[in-house]
């Protein structure tokens, strides 16, 4: 992993550490909060800057990408950014054609249909020479924030880029996937390890390109009841976050790691003890039995149901301050339970962020 001699050491001094203490479980001043898609269609100037664009050639672009993760940030006083890319650029990586459809989203033409397609993967991904466009919007992004608010990398959790790899695309059953679960388990576990493999040298890639913390998207984990989900989802969320600290350590580095497992309730208490500092939820877990089935062990990040952002803003600054009083104000970050939608309107964003910060100040001086 010779990339991690080569951190840029030059970078501007951070200003605004919230989401990382909280993170780590230590006192702020005001609850951090941010989106997952902040960077996304509801917002005008993406949607301009994105006209006529093919998707994952804006991803391949560092330019397009960090300007993409600033947006919002000249919008609203988020306590985080979270670079621009995608979940698929690991199948991509692997030598599979993914394409970005309008109006059906994204599409493998030639998804894996037996055991003998895994043949055609990429057996050794050289990290650098696939996504190393990646690490270079990381880095440019980095420097551009100017120390504002700490840089989010990101990875998909290998059950959900197999589902997608295996579905050829999003799916309500994800049944093309799961039967490979049931019917070739053996070979399940051997493209999950091949994922895993490529996912731990991708994300410390990204921390040595400039990253401030990690999150793990499981999307998929509501498709696997518990038994499936202990098998084949679970040990290699646990084995991507063991490898990455084991490998940081080395080099003295400590980045937090966030697991977001959407709908994966039945895993919070195993999620909790799988080395990653913050657990991320979706809006179908009550805060407070969140924080009682987790005993302390880790910080939590969500979960007000995305959909509330449609309600009037008083509205929402109330339910900003039922979820701050569930969760309470110290170990948590404000986010919502899902990624923002196309249609939601932005002033709505603004009074979710400003509710947040507004509403834990209060509590915190209680």
């Amino acid at each position: 992993l010779i990339f991690l001699d080569h951190i840029p050491k030059d970078f501007p001094k951070l200003k605004n550490d919230a989401f990382l203490r909280a993170c780590h479980g230590q006192e702020t001043n005001h609850v951090p909060v941010w989106c997952m898609r902040q960077a996304g269609r509801y917002l005008p100037e993406f949607r301009e800057f994105r006209a006529g664009k093919d998707f994952f050639e804006t991803c391949r672009s560092p330019a397009a990408c960090c300007e993409l993760t600033l947006q919002p940030l000249r919008r609203f006083p988020f306590d985080a950014a979270i670079i621009f890319s995608d979940i698929l650029v690991i199948p991509q990586a692997m030598g599979m054609d993914v394409q970005m459809v309008a109006g059906k989203g994204p599409t493998f033409p030639e998804p894996l249909k037996e055991p003998e397609d895994l043949l055609l993967l990429q057996p050794k991904v050289d990290v650098n020479k696939e996504l190393g466009y990646v690490f270079k919007a990381i880095t440019l992004t980095r420097h551009k924030l100017d120390g504002k608010v700490p840089l989010i990398g990101f990875t998909g959790a290998p059950w959900t880029l197999m589902a997608y790899m295996i579905e050829g695309g999003g799916s309500t059953t994800h049944s093309k996937a799961k039967r490979w679960l049931y019917r070739h388990p053996e070979a399940s576990h051997k493209l999950l390890k091949m994922l895993t493999d490529v996912i731990v040298v991708y994300l410390l890639g990204q921390v040595a390109a400039g990253a401030q913390a990690l999150q793990v998207f499981e999307s998929h984990a509501g498709c696997l009841g518990p038994v499936e989900f202990q098998e084949f989802s679970l040990p290699y969320l646990r084995d991507i976050a063991r490898k990455v600290k084991d490998q940081l350590k080395e080099s003295g580095q400590d980045v937090p790691m966030i697991v977001f497992a959407k709908d994966g309730h039945y895993g919070l208490e195993d999620l909790s003890q799988s080395h990653y500092e913050v657990v991320g939820l979706d809006w179908t877990i009550d805060p407070r039995s969140a924080r009682e089935r987790t005993g302390g062990k880790v910080s939590l990040q969500g979960n007000m149901d995305p959909c509330a952002l449609y309600a009037p803003k008083e509205r929402i600054s109330e339910i900003v301050k039922k979820m701050l009083e569930g969760f309470g104000t110290r170990g948590y970050i404000a986010n919502l339970g899902h990624g923002l939608y196309p249609d939601m309107d932005p002033e709505n964003v603004g009074a979710f962020v400003e509710a947040v910060h507004t509403h834990s100040r209060h509590l915190n001086l209680k």
